[in-house]
């Protein structure tokens, strides 16, 4: 026999007892195997509105699913679908219409769930103003963000014009200082920056008013959930399972995000949370009979009918591509 084949032949025989060695040893009970390592990046600095994430990490939930999680946060100069799309991170916490507008551009990348069942996203008035619709004439201090996503269905709804509308720099000092400017806020934030001023204020929260978006979603690659479902599935389901853990104590995740961001104090962090509950804004919606995460057909459509109609998405994008209920739909992760 020459050597060319006997070298063949051991080759054939170490690659199938290597092969049995492994089937083996996965089944022996008791022996470790290493967690899978995920890298999830938010979309902004750490914060109450990550806290299910963070609580994952915090308690074990994610190692409990073989999970070894990695969380970076975000912030204004981090383009987190730029980097999903680059391999930097395997799940990204993204917005519907971000996802929508990168289906649009043929960038292949899908939701799985949903952690917050609305968009936060809303008005801060001084105490006279009593709806949304008393706004007309003020002046609204609007981000450039804002202007290609909730300032067009405001400015439909409410017969706004764009002559009201000031750019948004996220100094509240022009609203403290004068009664007749409004500014969008977010519950957890401004308000509490407002609260904190001792001013008098009230709060509209857009979804109130039929505004569609899900928020914070976990949005990651189509290669991925090709490529690793089983992955994808345990991830989303720790997830909301932090989720659940963080509303009931979230001192755990606190103390990570405190850690990652130190600018955030104790005490927004449990003004956070107290609004989160307030509004239901992870266990109202789909998600109070659902499970917390959930999304369904109806809610994308609303929303992908707001964008084409406000000339903020072609009418030929493919909007089923942009988000998939696999995950969700029999999730179960009740409030």
């Amino acid at each position: 026999m020459s050597n060319l084949l006997r070298v063949s032949r051991w080759l054939r025989l170490a690659r199938y007892f290597s092969a049995c060695a492994t089937i083996l040893v996965a089944a022996l009970p008791g022996v470790a195997r290493a967690d899978d390592h995920v890298t999830l990046l938010t979309s902004w600095y750490a914060q109450a509105e990550h806290g299910g994430f963070y609580q994952a990490v915090a308690t074990g939930i994610y190692k409990k699913y073989g999970l070894d999680v990695t969380i970076r946060m975000g912030g204004p100069q981090v383009n987190g679908l730029q980097l999903l799309a680059g391999g930097q991170a395997d799940f990204i916490l993204g917005y519907d219409f971000q996802v929508l507008s990168a289906v649009e551009s043929k960038i292949p990348v899908t939701t799985v769930a949903a952690s917050f069942q609305f968009d936060p996203q809303g008005m801060l008035t001084h105490d006279d103003v009593k709806s949304l619709a008393d706004l007309k004439g003020k002046t609204i201090l609007v981000a450039g963000s804002g202007r290609t996503s909730w300032w067009p269905w405001l400015r439909a709804k409410y017969g706004y014009n764009d002559a009201q509308a000031r750019p948004y720099t996220f100094n509240l000092q022009p609203f403290f200082a004068d009664r007749e400017v409004a500014m969008q806020a977010y519950p957890t934030s401004e308000t509490f920056q407002a609260d904190q001023a001792h001013m008098k204020t009230h709060f509209f929260l857009f979804a109130d008013a039929g505004y569609p978006p899900y928020n914070t979603t976990i949005v990651t690659m189509r290669n991925t959930l090709q490529n690793k479902p089983d992955l994808v599935s345990r991830f989303v389901k720790a997830s909301m399972e932090g989720w659940k853990s963080y509303l009931n104590d979230p001192a755990p995740a606190n103390a990570l995000i405190k850690k990652d961001n130190p600018q955030m104090s104790y005490a927004q962090l449990a003004y956070g949370v107290a609004q989160m509950k307030k509004l239901r804004l992870i266990t109202g919606g789909d998600a109070s009979t659902l499970g917390i995460g959930a999304m369904t057909d109806a809610r994308w459509k609303r929303t992908y009918d707001y964008m084409v109609q406000a000339g903020l998405l072609k009418s030929d994008t493919d909007y089923r591509s942009a988000y998939t209920l696999k995950f969700v739909d029999n999730l179960k992760v009740m409030p």
